[in-house]
């Protein structure tokens, strides 16, 4: 059985709010508009996604502290876990994700501070009560994979772990790491996924990772690439573009590529939207 999950809750916010993307981007649609938060998620459960992943993603102090916002770092966590609770059962089927994001921003692969470890089981801690399981996202580094899988261990739900890869070479880490490594360190997840790459990338690391021995799966970007500006800490989506040939019918040819590769959780991040979960269910399920 194949589990679907949702698409990508930042871009679709993006898309559905007037306010100007910044540096907090989801997070900052949780605050102003927390019900546009919830009707993505009540879409995505329409186009038949199995897993809403909570809007948690870009909750960190670090980002919260820029902002000058960092008091609200649980209660938006409780926030994000409690709207997609709420959808879920409106739903009546599916499970809640707890997502965890990156330290500092997307992509990340230098240093992590001495307390990541720290800051990563926080999270789980608010989490837990709330959440099926723990969604580990878009790693870019092995020091990363090690320090968050630490984190998000002891809090009695499962791990998911989901790295991201470069895209043009989907054999390795943003960080330039052979992915082959990350199949080796992960006693502690509970499946192993690929995401926010291009869809050419992710094809190319689920035929790494399906070896790996446990449940795994894919979820690409609908990005042209990840610029280097972007990269950078304080930078918004405005530095991206979105592909144009990528629509539903052409990212459920690579869902199903995964699935013949006996991926078993296959969804969407940044670009993919409802109507591409739609067709991805039409065709696997």
């Amino acid at each position: 059985m194949i589990t679907i999950l949702d698409g990508g809750m930042g871009q679709e916010l993006i898309a559905r709010s007037a306010a100007r993307p910044t540096p907090l981007w989801a997070t900052k649609v949780l605050l102003d508009e927390p019900e546009l938060v919830r009707a993505v998620h009540d879409d995505f459960f329409a186009a038949g996604a199995m897993v809403a992943t909570t809007n948690s993603y870009a909750i960190h102090h670090d980002r919260l502290i820029a902002a000058g916002l960092d008091e609200q770092f649980e209660p938006l966590h409780r926030a994000a876990c409690e709207i997609a609770c709420a959808s879920r059962d409106a739903a009546e089927v599916g499970s809640v994700a707890g997502a965890i994001g990156p330290l500092f921003g997307s992509y990340q692969t230098g240093p992590l501070p001495h307390d990541a470890v720290d800051r990563f089981a926080e999270i789980c801690r608010i989490q837990a009560p709330y959440v099926d399981h723990f969604l580990i996202e878009t790693v870019s580094a092995l020091a990363h994979v090690d320090a968050t899988l630490e984190g998000a261990t002891g809090h009695e739900k499962p791990i998911w772990l989901s790295v991201s890869v470069d895209d043009y070479d989907g054999t390795k880490l943003r960080s330039g790491e052979p992915l082959e490594h990350v199949v080796d360190r992960i006693d502690r997840a509970d499946a192993l996924l690929v995401n926010c790459a291009t869809p050419e990338a992710v094809t190319m690391a689920v035929d790494v990772i399906k070896g790996c021995g446990k449940p795994f799966g894919a979820y690409a970007n609908g990005f042209t690439e990840i610029t280097q500006s972007f990269v950078q800490v304080g930078a918004t989506v405005q530095e991206l573009s979105a592909r144009t040939d990528l629509t539903p019918a052409a990212y459920a040819d690579f869902a199903e590529d995964w699935a013949q590769m006996e991926a078993t959780i296959i969804g969407g991040c940044c670009e993919v939207g409802p109507a591409h979960i739609a067709e991805i269910v039409r065709r696997l399920t």
